[in-house]
């Protein structure tokens, strides 16, 4: 019981920088839940903004400063460390749905998912040191030094994802906009100073590598004084834990994979030019998804307890959804401003379809959304839904597209459909019955 009161103690405390104040008690209304969602948002949305700029004006400058040929290298490289990932999103989404789901247990859950975590990195960093030589041939690296960097990575970012989830959990918005900060912010600093030294591929992941120990040092400091014993539960044990981390990775990899595999698909069905077109186009897609994801990050541990999940959905995708209609629209309106930042005037040709670029990047921010609302509700037809719209839109765009606008039709008609059937599952569930925890 002292350990629970602690718990309870920190979190009404942590609630304090932002935190979600909704209780059953309140009876808040979908306003005030949309302003309380606001409210906690505010610093982990600006913390995310920094981290996103930083990323970007570093991958940017290391195109403009290596050239081309080191340049795709590490763009190579950058997209095997982006799958590679999921496995730190899986631990941050089990850490934080555990912890929100069932907060007396929060001194248990934390050392199990660290416990999982370090095995996790250190497996992972194993096989990407033993696969280097595979990693370097497929790749085309021609640097052997440059492919082992990846292993080095692989284990701060994986165990940072851990302390990521334990921070979301806890609603310790303060720290985790911190952590998200260094996640970038060092990595701009540091890089672009190791490239303008020597602009190299080497130089550029190095500046990367040394990148994902900042947050992760960060981690070890402010989790340092571990949660007392308290009470403790064969649920959250370390096999379980494990369970649910391989569960939620496969999952956040099927809507990767299915919000990702279009440029692949494009550069098979469509010639050079088009399929140049349509990556340009997706620059705005992307630009448009990642815009909310700071939504996801604060609403997931309201959606993972058994309080009112139905309402922080609601709050949450009509926010997703209204910032991603504000974009639709200004894209309508203004698409030559936005093409300025899609390619420039060799891309003219897309214009006319960038409003649409950005709808599709709205769905997949709802998709985002809904698979993670799918994660904190532990549900499972709903992720064999996201692969089947992979395959079907693998198949559909393979053998029936021969334009950019087919293509994007096509790969946004899936999502659309997508998007709406897992929100009638997700509404059909929560009225059914609250998810046992």
């Amino acid at each position: 019981m002292a350990t629970r009161a602690r718990y309870r103690s920190r979190h009404v405390a942590d609630q304090g920088d932002g935190g979600d104040r909704t209780s059953p008690r309140e009876g808040r209304g979908p306003r005030a839940a949309v302003a309380a969602l606001l409210g906690s948002s505010g610093q982990i949305a600006v913390a995310m903004m920094l981290m996103n700029l930083a990323t970007y004006g570093f991958t940017m400058s290391a195109a403009r400063i290596i050239g081309p040929v080191p340049y795709g290298a590490f763009f190579a490289l950058m997209n095997l460390v982006m799958i590679v990932s999921v496995v730190q999103l899986g631990l941050q989404a089990t850490a934080a749905r555990r912890i929100s789901a069932d907060p007396t247990h929060v001194g248990q859950i934390e050392r199990e998912v660290l416990r999982v975590s370090m095995r996790a990195s250190l497996l992972l960093g194993g096989l990407l040191l033993v696969g280097a030589p595979l990693v370097n041939h497929l790749l085309g690296l021609d640097s052997l030094p440059t492919a082992l960097l990846a292993a080095v990575a692989a284990v701060p970012m994986t165990m940072t994802g851990a302390q990521a989830g334990i921070l979301q959990g806890e609603r310790r918005w303060r720290q985790l906009a911190i952590l998200y900060v260094l996640s970038g912010v060092p990595r701009l600093v540091v890089g672009l100073a190791l490239i303008l030294w020597q602009p190299t591929e080497f130089m550029a992941f190095l500046g990367v590598t040394l990148g994902y120990y900042a947050p992760f040092l960060y981690g070890l400091a402010v989790l340092r004084h571990g949660r007392e014993s308290g009470d403790t539960h064969d649920r959250h044990g370390f096999l379980p834990v494990i369970k649910e981390a391989v569960v939620n990775s496969q999952a956040l990899f099927a809507y990767f994979a299915l919000t990702n595999i279009d440029m692949l698909v494009g550069r098979s069905v469509l010639d050079s030019h088009d399929s140049g077109l349509y990556a340009a186009g997706l620059i705005v897609s992307r630009a448009v998804m990642f815009l909310p994801q700071f939504v996801v990050v604060v609403a997931f541990p309201s959606m993972s307890t058994s309080l009112n999940p139905a309402r922080a959905l609601v709050s949450s995708m009509a926010l997703v959804g209204g910032l991603g209609g504000a974009c639709v629209l200004a894209t309508a309106v203004l698409p030559d401003l936005v093409l300025v930042f899609a390619g420039g005037r060799e891309y003219d040709e897309v214009s006319g379809l960038l409003w649409v670029f950005a709808l599709l990047g709205t769905c997949m921010a709802l998709l985002q959304l809904l698979v993670y609302f799918v994660l904190a509700r532990q549900g499972t037809l709903s992720v064999v839904l996201v692969w089947v719209a992979l395959v079907v839109l693998v198949g559909v765009a393979s053998t029936m597209v021969s334009s950019v606008s087919g293509l994007l039709g096509v790969v946004l008609a899936v999502e659309l459909v997508l998007l709406l059937v897992l929100s009638a599952i997700s509404f059909v569930k929560l009225r059914e019955r609250p998810t046992a925890q």
